[in-house]
């Protein structure tokens, strides 16, 4: 029997990721790596998966254990490396405020136990490394699917710590390891159901804009009609990943699962503004100001709840390149769906669902 083993459930990412490669993959098993503080919610939400595809039950065991912790803290790790046959590595720290010592923990120290224990799993034949297109960091201009190393400079430790991973798993890759590495850019909910598990990113202007009357007022830095803003909905990256780690061809390859068509952070707040009903007075900042205003002047914050950490997206430099994503899912159906299709959908799945905040699983 063939034996998966999953980081990052019951994640964002893992809980879509997990039921899709379960049903690709018949006869196999799947062990998913759950820290105790999320054990029970992970037997809750497996509970709904297998309920809702009664042909993958029974096939998923959960393991108390944690990444940075060595063997990944399970208790029998001899008898896993020799029937692992492949990896899922989804867990990371996704905070764009985290600290530097629990983003190189768990982004770095976390993949390296991880590859440690690929690399001494005999019947391994793949690891599925989940990365992020802000490896770029700053980088001005177009960032390829082959780049790494460029000279660039970073927003936050958690771009810092997630190129620090994927260098490893590079390096790794060329000791011999088979792997795939893929980037997803800006991650937000489904665009059929708009289901998600955090709100981060956009959900941060569309809350701002639906605390407002119908006249809004929204500060933008930058130039909004000339930066992109890339963003893709969870299917899409959870229909790429299922398809392309099952795509012989997809060894040793690094795929950006980006919008190659993204928009400007101008048709962005243009798309929110229409999908909440509100008419948007823009007011010009200089960068600096506005992440000064919100982290320096009281009650700045608390009144528009948008961290510092989150205003540099909106003068991000970089153009994603989807060269070989988009060549590899050629013929498959599997598109990114323009963000202005499901938009209003991510709206009212988050009317309907104010209980949901915006923290990172850590």
């Amino acid at each position: 029997m063939r034996t998966i083993l999953f980081t990052g459930f019951p994640g964002f990412l893992g809980s879509e990721l997990l039921p899709r490669v379960l049903r690709r993959e018949r006869g196999s098993r799947a062990l998913c790596v759950v820290q105790r503080r999320y054990m029970t919610l992970a037997r809750e939400r497996l509970t709904r998966i297998e309920a809702a595809d009664p042909t993958i039950a029974g096939r998923t065991d959960l393991l108390e254990g944690d990444i940075v912790q060595p063997n990944l803290g399970i208790r029998d790790a001899e008898s896993l490396r020799g029937s692992l046959t492949s990896i899922y590595h989804l867990a990371a720290v996704y905070d764009l405020s985290v600290p530097r010592d629990v983003a190189m923990r768990v982004n770095v120290a976390g993949t390296e136990r991880v590859l440690h224990l690929a690399a001494q799993s005999p019947r391994l034949e793949r690891l599925h490394y989940v990365s992020t297109c802000y490896v770029s960091g700053r980088h001005r201009g177009v960032f390829r699917e082959t780049d790494l190393d460029v000279g660039q400079t970073f927003n936050n430790h958690y771009e810092e710590t997630k190129y620090l991973a994927e260098v490893a798993v590079r390096r790794a890759m060329r000791a011999g390891l088979p792997a795939t590495v893929y980037r997803p850019s800006i991650v937000v909910g489904d665009s059929i159901t708009g289901a998600t598990q955090k709100y981060d990113g956009p959900y941060f202007a569309m809350q701002w804009l639906l605390r407002q009357p119908r006249v809004a007022m929204m500060p933008v830095v930058g130039d909004p009609g000339v930066t992109e803003f890339n963003v893709v909905p969870r299917d899409f990256v959870i229909e790429a990943i299922d398809y392309l780690s099952a795509h012989p061809r997809s060894l040793g390859a690094t795929f950006a699962l980006a919008d190659p068509r993204p928009l400007t952070v101008r048709e962005i707040l243009d798309t929110l503004a229409e999908s909440v009903d509100r008419r948007v007075v823009r007011i010009p900042l200089p960068l600096g100001v506005a992440k000064w205003t919100i982290d320096r002047i009281p009650g700045v914050y608390e009144l528009m709840r948008i961290p510092s950490s989150a205003v540099d997206y909106f003068v991000h430099p970089t153009r994603y390149d989807t060269v070989d994503a988009s060549g590899a899912l050629a013929g498959s159906g599997i598109v990114c769906p323009s963000f202005r299709s499901y938009a209003p959908v991510l709206v009212r799945f988050m009317r309907e669902h104010p209980e949901i905040g915006s923290a990172a699983m850590v």
